[in-house]
């Protein structure tokens, strides 16, 4: 008895109110008020079918892959408070997460999180294939969820780099002069040669995408605080965006999708 009158007087408190704007979800009406008035909460369904939510069917590829983004946003944001990206300093960082920051597990929570983000957002994809999920009126929600499989993929191979070792730096040399060969963007690219103002090429060596990835022409210092930047703010917050999106569109496509 007590216990609700503390939780009566503490719900009807100006302050608790102007927070929280309805009552407890004890109804369909006062459950879609709640979902509708919350940031968070209004990204997702109100409803969804029993069916729709079995293991089986979804794999929980979505849900386990947002759950690796929070570990690793989290565990990046404490690794830059030891990680110095410059050519002097990087190596000799990561050597000194494992050996004498406290807790240097993080950096391998980090490290192995990201190849398994990798895995469930392809899982994830699968399943929404085989599945049928991306048919109108969800053709839209699967678009954006090929630009986010781009984005996973570009942030595991921006952070590749980040480590400034030998097998790192080959591995994005390689990846980086497969560049040169992007359509119109690329000096080695189809259409390349298309994008001229007479005799004289716009797109060359010194200004291509792979020069812009690199800030130069090699794999240097440049390159290793251009990554930086793309991996820790650039690609995340564009990720994070594009999520906040998919969960609402998810909820206007009429919540997930029954199996077939």
């Amino acid at each position: 008895m007590a216990r609700s009158k503390v939780m009566k007087v503490l719900t009807e408190n100006p302050v608790w109110r102007s927070v929280f704007r309805h009552k407890m979800p004890s109804d369909d009406r006062n459950r879609v008020l709640v979902v509708l008035s919350n940031v968070f909460l209004h990204l997702h369904p109100t409803k969804v079918r029993k069916s729709g939510v079995r293991l089986s069917y979804t794999w929980c590829m979505g849900g386990l892959t947002f759950f690796i983004f929070l570990v690793e946003s989290v565990t990046g944001i404490l690794l830059m408070f030891y990680y110095r990206p410059t050519a002097e300093f990087a190596f000799e960082d990561i050597q000194a997460l494992g050996a004498h920051v406290p807790l240097g597990i993080m950096r391998e929570l980090h490290r192995w999180g990201a190849h398994a983000m990798v895995i469930t957002v392809w899982l994830h994809m699968f399943r929404v294939f085989l599945t049928g999920s991306y048919k109108p009126p969800r053709e839209f929600n699967w678009n954006v969820g090929v630009i986010l499989l781009v984005l996973t993929l570009l942030l595991s191979f921006t952070g590749y780099l980040l480590p400034w070792d030998q097998l790192a730096m080959w591995a994005v040399t390689v990846g980086t002069n497969m560049a040169r060969a992007t359509p119109f963007l690329g000096n080695e690219g189809p259409g390349a040669a298309l994008l001229a103002i007479g005799d004289t090429p716009l797109v060359h060596a010194g200004s291509d995408v792979r020069f812009a990835l690199l800030g130069g022409r090699f794999v240097a210092a440049g390159a290793l605080l251009r990554f930086y930047v793309l991996h820790c703010i650039a690609i995340p917050l564009a990720a994070a965006v594009l999520m906040a999106v998919h969960f609402w569109r998810v909820r206007k496509d009429g919540g997930i999708s029954g199996p077939l």
